[in-house]
């Protein structure tokens, strides 16, 4: 329990997708310009998430690293497919990026049309595929603390999108210096809260 817990708030605060390693930023920027499209966007990545890093740890263990097929008999105990893990963990995130389209196209057609490009390229989103990359270096345990190391990055990643995106709202009706408006307060404002995370980096969990 104390694994589980340790895991779950290092990976919202102090591995933050956003402000420890930058992954995401690209939609992490253009989708927040309003609180409402944070919020849905920040929940599709931490559902990829929730999904794809246990999924992603199973393969990796019982199919993936070298002895993992043994399972199978001993013929197999000596191969080594590592070396395909990035390609089968796109595939993974392709699929279940198809899946959350066409749920959302089906059931949130105005989460759809805000979201916009930056939905159907949640397939490919670096955050996603880091989590699983991340999971693979950090050699889990079991899948539960995976699983739970994909939740917590999944809802660090929303909690740095909707506070941008808060912070923004706000901001339009700031007096701004007009050589900063739009991006450039932006970029300010992201640094000034990756700062403010480094903080967490002193925890000792």
């Amino acid at each position: 329990m104390e694994e589980l817990l340790s895991t779950f708030v290092r990976s919202i605060f102090v591995e933050n997708m956003i402000f420890a390693y930058y992954l995401g930023m690209c939609s992490y920027l253009a989708v927040s310009k309003n609180v409402k499209t944070a919020i849905g966007l920040g929940l599709a990545v931490t559902f990829f998430l929730v999904c794809t890093v246990p999924i992603g740890y199973l393969l990796d263990k019982y199919v993936l690293t070298e002895g993992a097929l043994a399972w199978l008999g001993d013929d197999f105990a000596t191969i080594d497919l590592s070396f395909i893990s990035l390609i089968i963990f796109i595939t993974v995130i392709a699929a279940f990026g198809q899946v959350v389209e066409m749920f959302i196209e089906q059931y949130l057609p105005a989460l759809q049309a805000s979201l916009g490009i930056f939905l159907p390229i949640l397939c490919i989103n670096c955050a996603i595929l880091g989590g699983v990359l991340f999971m693979q270096q950090k050699a889990f345990p079991n899948v539960g603390v995976a699983t739970v190391y994909g939740l917590g990055s999944g809802i660090g990643w929303l909690l740095a999108i909707v506070g941008i995106a808060a912070i923004r709202e706000k901001m339009a009706y700031s007096d701004v210096p007009k050589p900063l408006k739009g991006v450039g307060i932006t970029f300010i404002v992201c640094g000034l809260m990756g700062m403010a995370f480094m903080c967490f980096s002193g925890l000792k969990i």
